[in-house]
């Protein structure tokens, strides 16, 4: 019976007053839902987006002095970014100085400023320098940070892009000739970043400031929240694309190092007087050969005093006078003084930063060069002509053949053994010309023809009445 009445009571109800309580709740469902959005967070009041979603940011690692190879892969980092899909491009920045002409250096300024893809400029990490040139481009840059322990300055003379020159805040005139840290740098306005952070530490630090920044019209985001297991808000880091120098650019700017550079130099040298004293060609000449090649191309890339070069050149050649007599003596003594000088004067500063060789460099190159010209060369002859099977008095008297000409100086072959031989100007010695040793000096013999050879002087004088 309940449930009859209650059938009538629905189906009795008019048409008119189901369809205005549909309608009732259709509103109030209308205004709730804006108002129960604004209590959730945006991740769950909208579709959920990820850090994936969002447009990389590429960055790339400029370090050491600024030379022609790295200007030219920054213009590529440039164009790469602004092709495959970044949002921006950040440059690590840790130089102390540029070895490019100023007219190098304002090209690549002008690439930056007109750049299509925003470029940061991030001095670090903690202990790094933007000194010299590189200073200049935080000027053109569109956001710098520094991190802490970080200083730039030594800017040198302002030049100009696009026919103005470039601003360093309210220190430009200071930072010509001193440097100020990332506390000084950022109250002077030489940094531009929003925002009240003093300092930016890592790279992933510098790409979140840069989330929300408006750039030519382009507003960056980089950043953007999530919840996480344990229904905890959690801030993501957009997709990070770090680039360097490839490893053939990585070589040979490395080499282009000042400490690098000259240590390639002074060893190569040394291991060619090494070579010279063996007469022939062999492993230590091959690769003397290499490390001065690249040692040459170093010191040209670098601001060297040239009458510094041509002294540690000279020095060599001193050191080597005593090596042919197997015992250290005034020209050894003499070398040293020249290296030594030279090592101290070899490079030119860089708009006020000073490029002289570290201690470790220094002590380095000095204890390398006296023990091998002290105690190793010498040592190598000594053992050479003391070994039981090639004794002096052996020598001479022994035939052999020329392995080139002799006119005074050549090469010859004795026993099996390749010796620096020199005859007589009067009878000079074709290669393949039969001969004999008549003396030795040092480690060369002193040869003559083998058919209507005088004898040994020695023989000579014993044969002479007293």
């Amino acid at each position: 019976m309940r449930e009859a009445v209650k059938n009538v009571n629905w189906s009795t109800r008019p048409p008119e007053a189901s369809l205005r309580r549909l309608l009732r709740v259709i509103a109030l469902v209308a205004i709730a839902l804006p108002f129960g959005s604004m209590l959730l967070p945006d991740h769950v009041a909208a579709a959920e987006e990820s850090a994936t979603d969002l447009a990389p940011v590429d960055v790339f690692a400029v370090s050491g002095l600024i030379d022609n190879l790295v200007t030219h892969q920054i213009e590529q980092a440039l164009d790469r970014s602004a092709t495959n899909g970044a949002q921006a491009l950040i440059l690590q920045l840790n130089s102390r100085g540029a070895v490019v002409s100023t007219q190098r250096m304002t090209q690549l300024l002008e690439r930056i400023d007109s750049a299509n893809v925003p470029v940061a400029i991030w001095i670090g990490p903690s202990g790094a320098r933007a000194y010299g040139l590189s200073a200049q481009l935080l000027a053109v840059a569109d956001v710098s940070a520094m991190a802490p322990g970080t200083r730039v300055g030594y800017s040198g003379a302002p030049l100009s892009v696009h026919g103005i020159e470039v601003v360093l805040g309210e220190a430009s005139f200071r930072l010509r000739s001193s440097s100020v840290g990332f506390v000084d740098a950022r109250r002077l306005g030489v940094l531009k970043l929003s925002g009240t952070d003093e300092g930016v530490p890592v790279v992933r630090n510098m790409i979140n400031v840069l989330d929300g920044l408006t750039i030519d019209g382009k507003t960056l985001k980089t950043t953007v929240e999530t919840l996480d297991g344990s229904g905890q808000v959690v801030r993501e880091t957009t997709t990070t694309r770090f680039f360097k120098l490839d490893i053939w650019g990585q070589l040979m700017h490395t080499v282009a190092s000042p400490p690098v550079a000259y240590l390639l130099f002074a060893i190569g040298l040394a291991l060619l007087v090494l070579e010279f004293f063996t007469a022939g060609i062999g492993v230590a000449g091959l690769v003397g050969a290499l490390c001065t090649v690249l040692g040459c191309y170093g010191l040209a890339v670098l601001p060297v005093r040239e009458w510094s070069v041509a002294l540690l050149v000279l020095a060599v050649l001193a050191l080597a006078i005593d090596v042919q007599v197997g015992v250290p003596r005034f020209w050894t003594a003499i070398g040293l003084g020249m290296f030594v000088v030279s090592s101290f004067t070899l490079y030119e500063p860089i708009d006020g930063s000073n490029m002289r060789l570290s201690w470790l460099t220094l002590a380095s190159g000095i204890v390398m060069m006296s023990l091998a010209f002290i105690v190793g060369m010498p040592s190598i002859v000594r053992t050479r002509f003391a070994t039981p099977t090639i004794g002096r008095e052996w020598m001479i008297g022994s035939p052999g053949t020329a392995v080139t000409d002799i006119s005074p100086e050549g090469i010859v072959k004795v026993h099996d053994a390749t010796w620096r031989a020199r005859t007589n100007r009067a009878t000079p010695l074709v290669a393949g010309a039969e001969l004999r040793v008549v003396g030795i000096d040092g480690v060369t013999l002193d040869v003559e023809p083998l058919e209507g050879a005088a004898r040994d002087y020695r023989e000579s004088r014993k044969s002479s009445p007293a």
